[in-house]
């Protein structure tokens, strides 16, 4: 697996929220609303997003991982409100992932 750093994976879903939200790179942050109220996308476009994200997770590091999990879902504050949330959740996920495979 190649080197992730949170840097890299907010860059990965800074390119892909700007696509689905349709907004410039530049306009994205962590506090931009992804998902709930004040969202400019529907759940369909966030599946969307969501697939996305995990594509571009496994050509940008050879990992794969799935975001949208019964994990994901349970918890209180869900990783899918605001880009810094799911930066903050796929990071997790591949530390996990990491960490398995050095077992």
């Amino acid at each position: 697996m190649k080197k992730i750093t949170n840097r890299s994976i907010e860059e990965v879903i800074i390119v892909e929220a700007s696509d689905a939200l349709g907004l410039k790179i530049e306009e994205i942050h962590n506090d931009t609303v992804l998902y709930g109220k004040n969202s400019p996308i529907d759940s369909l476009d966030l599946v969307s997003l969501v697939i996305s994200v995990e594509q571009s997770i496994e050509e940008n590091f050879d990992a794969q991982i799935t975001i949208a999990d019964d994990r994901a879902m349970s918890q209180k504050s869900g990783p899918f409100r605001t880009v810094g949330s799911l930066v903050s959740y796929v990071g997790s996920l591949l530390k996990e992932l990491d960490s398995a495979n050095d077992r």
